[in-house]
């Protein structure tokens, strides 16, 4: 899931990351925006959601996707839209339009 807010005073977007799924112990935003650098998201343990917020800079889109268990690649079902990557899979990508 994605959750967007628009900084008024700033060129950029605050985008919150969340992922959720029963059998997973640890998950990792992967991204343009870092180069791919697997980052550590946050798990809330009372709603078992993990979660990464960043600011992007407005009016781009990134491709990112999700490490799970360090092992296993996952898409954003609720990303804004998909594109074909060099692995013959698809990535997920969100944009800071407003």
């Amino acid at each position: 899931m994605l959750i967007k807010k628009f900084l008024k005073t700033k060129n950029e977007a605050e985008v919150t990351f969340e992922f959720s799924r029963d059998d997973v112990s640890s998950v990792s935003l992967c991204g343009d925006f870092n180069d791919w650098k697997p980052l550590s998201m946050t798990l809330n343990k009372k709603t078992n959601v993990f979660r990464a917020k960043l600011r992007l800079p407005k009016g781009e889109h990134f491709h990112f996707r999700y490490l799970i268990n360090d092992a296993e690649w996952e898409n954003d079902y609720e990303a804004d839209f998909y594109l074909p990557n060099d692995f013959g899979s698809e990535n997920s990508v969100v944009t800071t339009q407003a």
